[in-house]
């Protein structure tokens, strides 16, 4: 053997027998992370909108249904496909008429786990994303809820399940029942992962190099804003505390985040921390999708908000601990409904 590959070999052999030391059962380190996370719920019901068979079929009925956007192409799936996890792949999505969101597709599995929608947290549940993205111009683009609603109830099919989701209504389809039947939908969007099994208690659910990562991500400090049940998406954050995002991003344009929704300067390049679950499946990443992969954007994390230099090393292990977050598709997402027939189109024929 070349000398040079000699050394290469005894380098790897050395690295793959720190990771495997790091892999005896180490339960200080699973205790550690217990307290800073939480496992995944079976589903994230609400009081105020129960999940019922009746809503949850219509909801997915209508997450998949483009008939409702004033062009005719723009459902919710447009921008949440299953085959992309959730998100489009995109780094800002097209909506309605061809319309450029301004801000990057989050993921919809487990969102609704989150304190509020969308990067600025100007949506405050997943109910009221669904119902305001019916008159939001990049998204399905009415003119007015009338619209929308004119659009659904010519569908026999969806005046039949509205009654039937929303009993005792003198007119059931409305835009607050709509967002109430897609967000009861999208609550049992739930993907357990390994990590959740991890923190079961069965310590082989995470690789030697993952569990690695799982400590570098506590040790410096990442989970001082990604934590809890979303592994984030409990706080909101500046982004770019300790230089400004843009430089280290390389985005094209600089967006003033939280501020623009509630006028306090304090909020001032500040977004809500998203939610890491799922996060090895949905690049490109940050609002604005700027950043074209995991490595790169643990990269920046790590310098622009903890002032770290990550080793290559780290990054590894990071993005093994976040590629354990990665969970099994649900299978009322993982495949489209059958659409009822109709549309507004046929109800104008003569």
């Amino acid at each position: 053997m070349h000398p040079r590959g000699l050394v290469s070999a005894l380098v790897v052999a050395g690295a793959l027998s720190t990771t495997a030391a790091l892999h005896a059962e180490d339960p200080s380190l699973r205790s550690q992370a217990q307290s800073i996370f939480k496992r995944l719920p079976k589903d994230m019901a609400t009081r105020e909108n129960p999940i019922t068979p009746e809503r949850v079929e219509l909801g997915r009925m209508l997450f998949f249904d483009p008939r409702i956007s004033a062009d005719g192409t723009v459902s919710c799936a447009r921008c949440h496909p299953p085959s992309l996890y959730g998100t489009d792949g995109l780094a800002k999505p097209i909506g309605a008429e061809h319309r450029v969101n301004p801000r990057n597709a989050p993921t919809v599995l487990n969102a609704a786990l989150q304190i509020s929608a969308h990067w600025r947290g100007d949506r405050r549940s997943v109910e009221d994303q669904a119902t305001k993205a019916l008159i939001g111009l990049p998204s399905f683009g009415n003119l007015s809820y009338d619209d929308a609603m004119a659009r659904l109830k010519v569908i026999p099919e969806y005046r039949r399940r509205f009654a039937k989701a929303f009993p005792n209504e003198a007119d059931p389809i409305t835009p607050d029942h709509w967002g109430q039947a897609i967000g009861a939908y999208e609550r049992t969007l739930v993907t357990p992962s390994p990590f959740d099994a991890y923190l079961a208690g069965r310590e082989a659910a995470l690789t030697a190099q993952a569990e690695a990562g799982l400590r570098e991500f506590i040790q410096i400090g990442c989970v001082s804003c990604h934590n809890g049940v979303g592994v984030g998406g409990g706080m909101y954050q500046k982004f770019g505390v300790v230089e400004e995002y843009w430089t280290a991003t390389g985005s094209t344009s600089v967006d003033k985040g939280r501020v623009e929704v509630t006028q306090d300067p304090a909020d001032t390049y500040v977004f809500k921390v998203p939610s890491l679950r799922n996060v090895a499946m949905t690049p490109p990443y940050f609002h604005d999708g700027s950043v074209a992969t995991l490595p790169e954007a643990v990269r920046i994390m790590g310098r622009i908000q903890l002032g770290r230099t990550l080793t290559d090393e780290q990054i590894a292990q990071i993005v093994a601990f976040l590629e354990s977050l990665t969970g099994k598709l649900p299978e009322r997402f993982a495949t489209a409904p059958v659409l009822p027939a109709g549309s507004f189109q046929d109800s104008k024929k003569p």
